[in-house]
């Protein structure tokens, strides 16, 4: 599906670390930095995600030249990114972080911005685009006569949600959905003399901008879905424990395209956009979407040929089809079941087959999460993996029963699980399903998950310590 995304781009960077004393010049912690990471904020953050989940985007946005800009560039890797000439530094908004908690949020160059210019590439994208996300963050994109143009024009033709922004531009008339969150919309309509609560408040909006439907954003509450019929619908969100709600309303107003693109009535669409939503967040949010600093990388001429794609590690053969996401949404569209395992598999064993053999008979593909080297370190100790996730991935392809391989950084597969949407997660145990810390993250959009038998005389551990006496 072509997807285009037009807004205004940000860069976010988060600060991850620790804190364990204060500083002696102030009664404030010392943060000893982890890692900084940085990602594509704003309309970005919408393109990437659209992009993680396979379609086909381009990005219409304006773009400076300065070292935000960089970062930014590479974080888009896998978008279409059309932009017209540099007009002011690139916003960036920087948060520290102690563990998973929020400390503090540094912003610079967020001055109101000059209207930015378009060129032909820009505005065809937007004509030849089969859904549009409007991603308004106040920064002039939106106000392009130009580009109004041929948004009113696309409004005819396809699916447009537009996601408003308090500094932004009203949406241009007759687009299909308009997603303020609560904030948002009861602050325009009580600078307009409204005093209700978010029913009112969406039909002020309704009647002001000309659209089609308004879904006012609640949070944990879900949305309330008001239409130019009079007819209102309040969609409940799935319970869901947020460490941090970043990126919600963008993972909503991405997905709430494509449902309407695809064919899903408007109440339909929005409840699955919810849906998406919520897991999303339980992932961990925009955050964990962000990249390692590409300083601390390794030295690319000593990484194996692992290709990154939309931001998962996907390892690429000639044989087999390299991007689960695409594989498990081929499989979903013709009916299938799709079976996704996980794991370090750091020395393949028996029990290893036993497991992967059953959940590949409980569907029609399986697909493996890989522990990156990086994640396997953090998890089992600096003396493992054994074996390289090259090498890894590959003896997993070399199985029958495994049609891809997707390699993940983070400590779990929450993430990665969110991008591919198996219907079944299998792990060997001797534990009850729903303990299983991926349950609720399958619950979002009705997965579930199965235990196999595990094999105690089979483990990883212990071929390495019979390796370690006899070496």
């Amino acid at each position: 599906m072509r997807i285009t995304v037009v807004g205004d781009l940000l860069l976010d960077v988060d600060i991850n670390g620790t804190a364990t004393r204060l500083s002696p010049d102030a009664p404030v912690p010392v943060v000893d930095v982890g890692d900084v990471r940085r990602r594509a904020g704003g309309a970005g953050l919408v393109a990437t995600v659209l992009a993680r989940d396979g379609h086909d985007v381009s990005l219409v946005t304006a773009v400076s030249d300065d070292d935000g800009a960089s970062h930014l560039r590479r974080a888009l890797a896998g978008v279409s990114v059309l932009a017209g000439t540099p007009q002011a530094p690139t916003p960036t908004k920087t948060r520290v972080r102690i563990g998973t908690h929020p400390m503090v949020r540094f912003d610079q160059g967020c001055d109101p911005a000059p209207v930015p210019s378009s060129t032909g590439e820009m505005l065809a994208a937007i004509a030849s685009a089969d859904a549009i996300v409007v991603a308004d963050y106040g920064r002039g994109i939106t106000a392009n006569t130009d580009i109004r143009g041929a948004l009113t024009d696309a409004a005819r033709r396809i699916p447009v949600v537009w996601d408003p922004h308090p500094s932004g531009s009203d949406p241009v008339a007759g687009v299909s959905v308009v997603t303020p969150n609560l904030a948002e919309a009861t602050a325009t309509a009580k600078a307009a003399g409204s005093r209700g609560g978010a029913e009112e408040a969406g039909r002020y909006l309704l009647d002001k901008w000309g659209s089609s439907s308004v879904l006012v954003t609640r949070g944990e509450d879900g949305a309330l879905l008001l239409c130019s019929d009079g007819s209102a619908e309040s969609i409940p969100a799935p319970t869901t424990n947020v460490s941090d709600p970043c990126g919600a309303g963008d993972r909503l107003a991405g997905s709430l395209a494509v449902h309407l693109a695809t064919g899903f009535d408007l109440a339909q669409a929005a409840a699955r956009a919810v849906e998406d939503a919520s897991a999303f967040l339980a992932a961990g949010g925009a955050a964990a979407l962000a990249g390692a600093d590409p300083g601390d990388a390794a030295d690319p001429s000593e990484v194996s040929p692992v290709v990154e794609l939309k931001g998962l590690e996907l390892v690429d053969t000639a044989d087999l089809h390299p991007d689960g996401v695409r594989l498990a949404r081929s499989v979903r569209e013709s009916g299938g079941t799709v079976v996704a395992t996980g794991g370090c598999f750091d020395l393949l064993h028996a029990g290893h087959a036993r497991t992967l053999a059953a959940a590949r008979s409980m569907g029609d593909c399986l697909i493996v999460c890989l522990n990156s080297d990086q994640s396997v370190r953090r998890l089992k100790g600096a003396h493992r993996p054994i074996v390289s996730v090259e090498d890894r991935a590959e003896l997993l392809l070399a199985l029958e029963c495994v049609d891809a391989v997707v390699v993940f950084g983070e400590d779990t597969p929450e993430a990665c699980l969110t991008q591919i949407r198996p219907d079944i997660w299998v792990k060997g145990g001797d534990y009850a399903p729903e303990e299983l810390p991926e349950a609720r993250v399958l619950a979002a959009w009705g997965g579930h998950c199965v235990t196999v038998p595990f094999h105690p005389a089979r483990s990883t551990s212990g071929l390495a310590a019979a390796l370690a006496k006899v070496s």
